[in-house]
């Protein structure tokens, strides 16, 4: 999508709570609009309590609109993979369950060679000593959560959702 002079594109992360990871992207460089949301389950029209049941498949994830002459899709993934645990199976911090589970969904070809390069260097850093679980998936169907969860953190006037 073009929007004046800029090659605007999307990613989908989802590194746990989704009011801390729309944070750390909202504040980068380069970075148009957040939404946070829900994807990669087989409920439709998820709400924050359905995904929270753990039974609608769904992850907390965020949508990040970027203008990529300004900001690399290869960068993003650096942000992602250095803010969270992605060994951690189904849990970030105190938050438990598979709403939480590190993903990276991707939009065209391009995102998926790079989300796996990444992946494979990240593994080949040997940076961590269990293995990586994050899965690389196809963006399926992203549904907005609920207008209050929309830059919680930011309206709160914090950083972070965890101490």
């Amino acid at each position: 999508m073009k929007e004046d002079n800029r090659k605007i594109e999307t990613a989908i992360f989802a590194a746990g709570c989704f009011w801390g990871v729309e944070e750390l992207f909202r504040a980068t460089k380069g970075v148009l609009k957040t939404t946070v949301g829900y994807t990669g389950g087989h409920t439709k029209q998820p709400s924050y309590e359905t995904v929270c049941s753990d039974q609608t498949g769904h992850a907390e994830a965020v949508k990040i609109d970027f203008d990529s002459q300004m900001i690399a899709y290869k960068k993003l993934l650096d942000i992602f993979w250095q803010n969270h645990n992605p060994t951690t199976y189904n849990r970030r911090g105190p938050d438990i369950g598979s709403q939480y589970r590190s993903a990276i969904f991707y939009s065209t070809d391009q995102q998926k060679q790079l989300a796996e390069k990444s992946k494979k260097l990240l593994e080949q850093s040997k940076k961590y000593t269990n293995k990586i679980i994050t899965k690389i998936l196809p963006a399926a169907k992203f549904y907005p959560a609920e207008e209050y969860h929309q830059k919680y953190l930011y309206k709160k006037g914090l950083k972070n959702c965890h101490l």
